[in-house]
């Protein structure tokens, strides 16, 4: 690998967020240009390529905006900032790894991952929970608990104390994170929702769900030893002797009070109050509740807060479901090894812009300087085209609608038809091999595939067979559900009544309880297949499952499809259903039909296997045989780059050098080891080449186990006899 060092950089062909730099504007003008200077490709590295997950988060801080529309009385969420809103109105909320919906997916992952469950017997409602107030409450319990810690030893040592001025930076940072919320009065409902529910519902019942009065009282003992409880007045608690627990939490209300009234732009004494008993309760009881307000603010509170959440869900899943592929991209290079690490780089434009016929000479002319060169540092192999459109076949158009039924407009605009082939005619010409996948939903998922087939799919791509491109088109399917429809309903919680006693109670009634649908959350297939082969590029990740690996080659023809290879190298994604029907398969097998993840049933070595796995890995290409495997066309980019390297853009007596029977010849020393799972040429591959000299012409016979690719290039003849 001393010339080709890397074989796993990948091209996300996607918008990320538009207020950050995109490859369009940073190329710039290209009239007259054939190729990039390195300051170019240095300033677009910086700016667009990552190397892992949280250099993705980093570098491109995706952000969802909203401003308060006081006509309609609701939040706007959008995922551009919006024009015309004066900047000081609008809030942007970063998508992040301290974003609870975020939080929530990610562990849902795990779980399920950790679990080995199938989505039928996976409690996806445990986790969805992490949303609601309830939860959220918890989080900020937590980070309350931690400031009443630090605060105690803080105070404990004297000023200038180190270890006191110590203390005092982790409680700016712990008092920094409880501040975030100050100005975000959404930010604050939950705890809003929760502080209301703990003032009514201090007397409630595990069981009902519904308060007593509460009067704080202690026991004694009657004139005639009866035990009785008997209520302490006012008074009698304020001459109560103070603990030094007591006196702390007052300590904590004064500054927690400060610090809302100098970060706050427009202080209010009810969020003031709110603040403060949150993150430092102090043992109160106050007697002037006015409890109908307080039960018409809980339910107003509840009511906004699902809505919002609604609003900000429907509008934020598209962003986040790209944020969860580029994690499950980077997430199947499963080892801590520091080898060829895959990386990406995100164009940050939308497709259709791409392909616009003055911006096309652009991105030709950044292929042309990072994959036309023998340099191949910062050579692209691969790429990821999400979210193909495809028609629905199911819809029966009614002439009225008699039940409240599916959105038709809920599904946002996806890549078209005409985007990928105009895409994949640059691909061809730079040989990058483009892995894309049909719009992530519960049509596209395992689920789909085993009741009804894959006829939709080989119908939808029968305009990319037989074409120059075919076989650097990879269909990947079916897409994964990280929550399935029919299970993403989160209960948020319940409204709240004054029961016929006068006391307080949560509803048990239906059509009080608020429930917010997340209509579905899913990883477009794309994004784990390019990960899974840009991982096994590596052969330090090779050597991590397999005990034949030679560090000399990279895994460009490590066949994922032969023997026992998926099971060693499975997805980091846990099975969803039980597997495909044989009929199903037989089709699959058939026609060797596109990069198939398979979540079936299998052992190895006594082992279950409980994650996806690849059944799969074939282009658009068409042979006898159905459709042609990914690595062939990996491997004659390989031998064409690293012939055009040696041989000085196919010199003729280089050539013949090249293919020559000496010991030290490339060929030579492919076919000398061919014992490695990553060998250049394994058991059954040959190479062969022809030169044509009336046509200046070399012919590449590239030999895979029997089946013949053909490969030309144009060489330069020799300007002295060759021996």
């Amino acid at each position: 690998m001393e010339i080709i060092r890397q074989t796993n950089r990948t091209v996300l062909l996607e918008e990320v967020n538009p207020e950050k730099l995109d490859l369009i504007t940073l190329i710039g003008n290209v009239k007259g240009v054939e190729s990039l200077d390195d300051e170019k490709i240095k300033e677009i590295n910086e700016h667009l390529l990552i190397r892992d997950f949280q250099d993705f988060l980093d570098k491109f801080t995706p952000t969802i905006y909203s401003y308060y529309n006081a006509a309609s009385q609701r939040i706007i969420y959008t995922l551009e900032r919006p024009e015309g809103v004066p900047e000081n109105n609008v809030s942007e909320i970063r998508l992040d790894q301290n974003n609870d919906f975020l939080k929530m997916l990610f562990t849902l992952i795990d779980t399920k991952k950790n679990q080995g469950r199938r989505n039928v017997d996976f409690k996806f409602e445990n986790v969805l929970d992490m949303i609601s107030p309830k939860k959220v409450m918890e989080d900020i319990k937590q980070v309350r608990k931690e400031i009443n810690y630090l605060y105690e030893k803080y105070e404990k040592l004297e000023e200038e104390d180190p270890k006191k001025l110590k203390l005092g930076d982790k409680l700016n940072v712990k008092f920094e994170e409880a501040s975030r919320n100050y100005n975000n009065v959404l930010g604050m409902l939950p705890l809003a929702i929760e502080d209301v529910k703990t003032r009514l519902l201090l007397g409630e019942s595990q069981d009902e769900a519904e308060a007593e009065e509460v009067q704080i009282g202690m026991l004694t003992m009657g004139d005639e030893g009866e035990l009785k409880i008997v209520e302490i007045s006012k008074e009698e608690q304020e001459a109560l002797p103070v603990s030094v627990d007591e006196e702390r939490s007052a300590a904590l209300v004064e500054i927690f009070e400060e610090d809302y009234e100098e970060i706050t732009e427009n202080p209010t004494p009810y969020v003031k109050d709110l603040v403060t008993r949150t993150f430092a309760p102090i043992a109160v009881t106050d007697s002037n509740v006015d409890v109908e307000r307080e039960i018409a603010n809980y339910n107003n509170y509840l009511e906004f807060y699902k809505q919002s959440k609604d609003n900000f869900v429907q509008t934020a899943k598209p962003l986040i479901e790209k944020i969860l592929g580029v994690k499950m991209f980077f997430d199947q290079y499963q080892t801590d090894d520091n080898g060829m690490r895959p990386t990406l780089l995100v164009t940050n434009c939308k497709v259709d812009m791409m392909v616009k016929t003055n911006n096309k000479p652009r991105i030709d002319t950044y292929l042309n300087t990072v994959n036309g060169k023998n340099s191949f540092e910062n050579t692209i192999w691969f790429g990821i085209f999400p979210a193909v459109e495809m028609d629905s076949v199911d819809r029966i158009e009614t002439r009225r609608e008699r039940f409240k039924g599916t959105d038709k407009d809920d599904m946002p605009p996806g890549n078209t038809l005409e985007s990928l082939t105009a895409i994949l005619d640059l691909a061809m010409k730079y040989k990058i091999q483009i892995f894309f996948n049909f719009q992530a939903n519960e049509a596209t998922t395992f689920n789909d595939i085993a009741t009804k087939g894959m006829d939709k799919y080989l119908n939808k791509t029968e305009v990319l067979l037989r074409q120059n491109y075919s076989e650097f088109a990879i269909p990947c399917l079916p897409n994964f559900s990280v929550i399935p429809e029919d299970k993403s309903g989160v209960i948020l919680d319940k409204k709240m009544v004054k029961s016929k006693d006068g006391g307080v109670a949560l509803s048990q009634q239906r059509e009080d309880i608020l429930k917010l649908w997340l209509k579905g959350v899913y990883i477009d297939a794309s994004y784990v297949a390019a990960g899974t082969v840009a991982a096994y590029q590596c052969p330090d990740y090779l050597d991590k499952n397999f005990k034949n690996v030679t560090n000399m080659f990279p895994g460009i023809r490590f066949d994922i499809e032969s023997g026992d290879n998926a099971l060693k190298i499975p997805t980091t994604l846990a099975k969803e259903i039980t597997g495909f029907t044989n009929k199903i398969k037989n089709t699959i097998n058939k026609n060797n039909f596109g990069f198939v993840f398979s979540s079936e049933n299998a052992q190895m070595n006594g082992m279950t296997i409980n994650r996806i796995t690849v059944y799969k890995a074939r282009s658009m290409a068409i042979t006898d045989d159905g459709f042609d495997s990914i690595y062939k066309t990996l491997v004659s980019t390989y031998i064409e780059r690293i012939l055009r390297f040696q041989t000085s853009d196919f010199k003729q007596d280089k050539i013949i050098r090249f293919f020559s029977n000496n010991p030290n010849s490339q060929k030579s020393i492919w076919i000398n080891n061919k014992g490695f799972v990553n060998s250049v040429l394994q058991t059954g591959d040959d190479i062969s080449y022809e030169i044509d000299l009336d046509n200046n012409v070399c012919h590449l016979n590239i030999v895979f186990n029997g089946n013949i690719k053909n490969l030309e290039v144009n060489i330069t003849k020799s300007t002295t006899a060759v021996g």
